[in-house]
């Protein structure tokens, strides 16, 4: 039976062998060097279109375990997506174009209108994010009037699968594109309710019913949001409602989805501006 990790085999010729391995993953816990790490992975994708962990452990003198951590790591914030043969390649943040400097700028310009008359129908705190990766940004906002209230976030990012901007946004998307986001699985995120990317489906398929996205608790404890996309492209968006989730139990998901609707109607026909370049 061999021992635990980081123990002593008994057979002196496999000994050093193992030590090794054991000192590189050990050298993991230093930040630096698990940047360095992922720099040159990066450098990788990018200039040779695709990787395995046999070939990255090799050229950064790890054991293949620690290249592993360090691609699917990659893959879960969208730097990286793994194929069926077990390879790397460039994922959704290296693959997709470039965006302009005042690209979310201008989308939350151009989505002002409906963020404001949203907010003057419901006083409560009203977000406007884009689909970033297999993450969503908060991009704009107003918070709410009330004492206890929702605050804002703009800039912060979280795993869409758990909002419900996010959630409106992937159910606009082929089942294959939602997979390409996540070529891992969902990321772990602590309130999370799906685990698995069937069950994630199954939330869609109920979005695509409704026609709105609800998260209870799922983003952040004692928030509920309920969410509708408002398009989609290059860099889909998405408008949520946040209050805390006992003000949410006495007004209900029927009087938030008619504020969104209502708000939506201030966007002109064409949308408005026309869309950045991204």
């Amino acid at each position: 039976m061999i021992p635990p990790r980081c123990a002593t085999y008994s057979v002196e010729r496999n000994m050093v062998t193992y030590v090794l391995r054991c000192a590189q993953d050990r050298a993991m816990t230093s930040p630096n060097q698990s940047v360095g790490y992922a720099m040159h992975i990066l450098q990788a994708l990018i200039e040779r279109g695709g990787v395995s962990v046999t070939e990255m452990a090799g050229e950064l003198g790890v054991a293949p375990s620690t290249a592993h951590r360090i691609l699917v790591t990659m893959a879960d914030h969208g730097a990286a997506s793994r194929t069926p043969s077990r390879r790397y390649t460039p994922g959704p943040l290296l693959t997709r174009p470039p965006r302009s400097p005042n690209a979310l700028a201008t989308i939350a310009a151009r989505f002002k209108p409906v963020v404001r008359a949203t907010h003057e129908l419901v006083h409560e705190t009203v977000h406007l994010m884009a689909l970033v990766g297999n993450d969503i940004q908060f991009i704009d906002g107003i918070e709410g009037r009330q004492a206890l209230r929702i605050g804002l976030r703009i800039g912060a990012r979280i795993p869409a699968y758990c909002t419900s901007g996010g959630k409106a946004m992937l159910a606009e998307m082929p089942e294959d594109a939602v997979r390409a986001l996540h070529p891992s699985g969902l990321p772990r995120w602590p309130g999370q309710r799906a685990h698995t990317m069937d069950a994630l489906f199954a939330e869609l398929d109920e979005v695509r019913r409704t026609g709105v996205a609800v998260n209870v608790g799922e983003s952040e404890p004692g928030v509920v949001a309920i969410g509708v996309a408002l398009s989609a492209g290059p860099l889909p968006t998405a408008l949520a409602i946040a209050l805390p989730t006992d003000r949410f139990e006495r007004t209900g998901v029927a009087e938030l989805e008619r504020a969104l609707r209502e708000g939506i109607r201030q966007l002109p026909p064409d949308g408005g501006e026309a869309a950045p370049d991204l």
